[in-house]
């Protein structure tokens, strides 16, 4: 355990920020769901408005830091390409 006052206080900042990004990470799974479920109901409108919300949460995701910003990326870019084939 940490003994200096400045190591204290790092310690503590760092179980804040574990748990706000954890939930950051757990909402990024539930906007991914509601895309794929949106594209399994073959319902479009559905699907792109929960795509715009999900690009939006990984974009800001990816500026703080809680992914990596190619990964935010990839699985918008994954997201778009299903939300695009129920249109084709």
């Amino acid at each position: 355990m940490a003994t200096h006052k400045s190591a204290i206080k790092r310690a503590r900042q760092s179980v804040k920020r574990a748990e706000r990004n954890q939930n950051i990470k757990s909402a990024l799974k539930t906007f991914e769901k509601k895309v794929r479920s949106a594209v399994g109901k073959k319902d479009p409108k559905l699907a792109l408005d929960a795509l715009k919300e999900v690009a939006s949460a990984f974009d800001r995701a990816a500026a703080k830091g809680v992914v990596h910003a190619k990964k935010a990326a990839r699985k918008v870019s994954r997201l778009s390409a299903l939300v695009n084939s129920l249109k084709a």
